[in-house]
């Protein structure tokens, strides 16, 4: 399915977001906090358009997704970066590969997001930080209400507009429906064996930043 996104799926987030997107990149880059010669492993990355500010601190950072469309479409932006093909539920790294792993707006469409969770964990050195930046649940009911027509009304046809596969963003607004709220998320995280979790919402819940540790 995302194979079919992949040409626009940059252009169309930053059209269904109303703008928010970039904002949403520029917190989750502030929480991961890369440094030179550190580690990250980004989840999901799609073209690697979320990688690339990692990469800018003199982090090494290696841009991981399971579909081939998005990793063939970001080798041709950026040829310099070493894209990788995974499944999150299977990562292929050695254990305690990483000073930070984080995925953005794609922990939802892990089937098994628990089994993924734990291999997170697995693959991030003791110390080390997991960030997640998910859709979630706006936190005031009037406003929630108002995003949840939004998305079931509004996002369609609008995805219909500007995306390569609408059907994708349909599937993505039933997805945003489904998923757990904020201090359910945190409580999976806990149970995968990241410590000191906890959450910030951004954009009044629509999204939120869920942040974690391995103990060392």
């Amino acid at each position: 399915m995302f194979d079919g996104v992949a040409e626009r799926y940059d252009l169309t987030n930053d059209v269904l977001s109303l703008g928010q997107a970039r904002l949403w990149r520029k917190e989750v880059a502030k929480a991961v906090d890369a440094r030179p010669a550190q580690k990250v492993l980004d989840l999901a990355a799609g073209t690697a358009t979320s990688s690339l500010p990692y990469a800018r601190t003199g982090a090494y950072v290696v841009p991981c997704d399971f579909s081939l469309g998005m990793l063939r479409v970001g080798k041709q932006r950026h040829a310099w970066l070493p894209f990788t093909a995974g499944d999150a539920t299977r990562l292929p790294f050695k254990d305690g590969t990483f000073d930070a792993v984080t995925i953005s707006f794609g922990l939802r469409n892990v089937q098994d997001f628990d089994t993924a969770l734990r291999e997170m964990h697995r693959v991030t050195r003791p110390g080390g930080r997991i960030v997640i930046c998910e859709f979630s649940h706006p936190t005031w009911t009037p406003f929630r209400t108002v995003y949840t027509e939004y998305l079931m009304r509004a996002l369609p046809p609008v995805a219909r507009a500007v995306s390569s596969n609408p059907e994708a963003y349909v599937y993505l607004a039933e997805s945003i429906r489904a998923w757990p709220d904020q201090p359910a998320l945190a409580e999976r995280l806990r149970g995968a064996g990241w410590s000191k979790v906890a959450w910030r919402n951004l954009t009044g819940g629509v999204v939120a930043l869920h942040r974690g540790f391995k103990d060392g």
